[in-house]
């Protein structure tokens, strides 16, 4: 039984919209009263942040690690979606994710994916069909189906798409979005399924046109995608319709801070208190009917003490009434434990990586630093022999995809832009499906690298020529069972290696797992080849 606590300081109360003094009390895990006197003096006290849409395997440390790191920055909930694990592990993935975040206090609400695989062009770990999701969103420990990516499936009303969503309705569950760029009357067709949030717009424009057609708009600003400063206004103009996300945040990008850099950078931009709190949590607690505390009598005692509200800097964050983050550090106390794992994968030989030379151009990919995007062109290869081999003088390196679910041949393209001078790296991290995806200048360095993937059961790698330096990943390939700062001294160690060795983009390892995502275009590279994303099929190699 928890001991009556009281925090004495200055509330920021959201619904009266009025910062006063006074004194909560708690009994057990919820306010029982607050007691208001105008000579208060201590820290502001404001409700936990909640992270609307996020990916918690993109952080690369388990739910548990993840809590013990975000905490320190007052997030008190997430609203996560385990896709990443799905697609590589199906509901034992997603059971496993479960089960560590539920040894620790911090607040995860979990959505059942909707897209498992993402989409027929690639090989994944597992299917989750409309039979699959009707049994796990019936379950209370999922609060909606998670992003609803297929949207020609929607559009189209595919059975099996809209049967997922008639099964979260009737459990009534609310259904978020994913439309990257969709306007007009298939946008409409969309929203009409009952679809009601998005994270992907990409202008000030497109987040209006869905805000007035009845979509709640995540503002997003993560590792790989940054939209907050292309969208903040929308917050002051419709605080009712907009919450604040990540999606993705990668583990050094976390222990410099989470939702409350977004406050930060709200208030430096002259946004409303009241309105940035409404987003950060109002918003995401009433759509998904979260039950985390608001600062109200018999809330849930979930808050957080900052010394003023210009930088936003956490002192203390409570959950339940239990202190978990002070000067002390986090209070959550994790063990590391055994997680699932599949790797499959068919070690190479150079042979493996041959590829015939057929004197015509070449489908080379162009990598965009900083976006997911890429664009391609048609280029001669020079070669000495029967053989295409990479081109260092124009930044022309051989990139493959290997299958790590079952023993197959590599895909083989080539791409631009990785700068590489030497050497390979290689991830298991290849969104969506997680094979194995490696960048290298020459054939030798490509084997090294992926068999050592496979030996370390999925991760990062980079072999230098002589050594190989790893970031093993053992639940999935996807996240370690380490402290934050561990993984993400090691992520950093990587990155820095690989700029070591000519490459130029800002995160080296992020642009590699989004080469083989098939839905976002020009040119990606799948585990069952070259895929033309704009015609939406396979395309050859070579351009005939």
């Amino acid at each position: 039984m928890k001991e009556n606590q009281q925090i004495t300081g200055k509330v920021v109360d959201i619904f009266e919209q009025k910062i006063y003094g006074a004194t909560i009390f708690i009994k057990g895990n919820y306010i029982h009263s607050i007691e208001k006197h105008e000579d208060a003096k201590g820290p502001y006290i404001l409700p936990g942040l909640i992270d609307s849409h996020i990916h918690i395997e993109s952080s690369m440390i388990t739910p548990r690690y993840f809590a013990q790191e975000a905490v320190k920055h007052g997030t008190t909930g997430t609203v996560s979606d385990p896709h990443e694990i799905a697609n590589v592990l199906g509901e034992k993935g997603i059971q496993a994710m479960i089960d560590d975040a539920e040894q620790t206090p911090f607040k995860f609400f979990f959505g059942v994916p909707s897209c498992v695989p993402a989409t027929p062009f690639e090989t994944s770990g597992a299917v989750l069909d409309s039979k699959i999701v009707q049994k796990l969103i019936a379950r209370k420990q999922f609060y909606y189906l998670a992003e609803m990516m297929n949207f020609p499936g929607v559009i189209n009303q595919d059975p099996e798409v809209m049967n997922k969503i008639k099964h979260a309705h009737d459990n009534k569950k609310p259904v978020d979005g994913h439309v990257p760029g969709l306007t007009g009357t298939d946008l409409e067709k969309y929203i009409a399924a009952g679809i009601t949030t998005d994270h992907e717009c990409g202008n000030y424009e497109e987040a209006v046109e869905k805000i007035k057609k009845g979509m709640k708009i995540q503002l997003r600003e993560g590792s790989a995608a940054k939209d907050f400063d292309n969208l903040y206004k929308l917050i002051d103009e419709y605080p009712d319709q907009v919450m604040l996300c990540s999606d993705d945040k990668h583990p050094d990008d976390l222990i410099e801070g989470h939702i409350n850099q977004l406050m930060k950078k709200g208030i430096e931009k002259g946004l409303n208190l009241f309105n940035l709190l409404k987003a950060a949590v109002v918003n995401p607690a009433q759509h998904y009917n979260l039950p985390v505390g608001m600062l109200r009598i018999n809330d849930p005692a979930d808050f957080i003490l900052v010394d003023n509200l210009d930088d936003f800097i956490v002192s203390q964050t409570y959950i339940g009434g239990e202190k978990v983050f002070d000067q002390d550090g986090s209070h959550l106390s994790v063990m590391p434990a055994e997680f699932p794992n599949i790797m499959e994968a068919q070690k190479l030989e150079i042979s493996d990586l041959e590829v015939e030379n057929k004197n015509k151009p070449v489908k080379v990919i162009n990598a965009e630093d900083r976006t997911l995007y890429t664009t391609f062109e048609s280029i001669n290869l020079n070669s000495n022999d029967d053989k295409l081999y990479s081109d260092t003088n124009h930044d022309i390196l051989k990139i493959v995809v290997q299958n790590r679910y079952k023993k197959q041949k590599p895909s083989i393209g080539f791409i631009k832009n990785f700068g590489l001078q030497k050497v390979a790296i290689a991830t298991s991290v290849a969104h969506d499906s997680h094979n194995i995806i490696c960048v290298g200048v020459d054939d030798e360095s490509i084997v090294s690298a992926v068999n050592e993937i496979i030996n370390i059961g999925g991760g990062n790698v980079v072999y230098d020529g002589n050594t190989l330096t790893s970031l093993p990943l053992e639940f999935g390939g996807l996240m370690t069972s380490k402290p934050a700062s561990d993984v993400a001294g090691q992520y950093q160690k990587l990155n820095s290696i690989t700029k070591h060795l000519g490459c130029s983009l800002y995160a080296p390892f992020m642009t590699l797992a989004f080469m083989a995502l098939p839905v976002i275009p020009e040119l990606k590279i799948t585990d069952q080849g070259l895929f033309d994303v704009t015609q939406f099929k396979y395309t050859a190699l070579y351009d005939e």
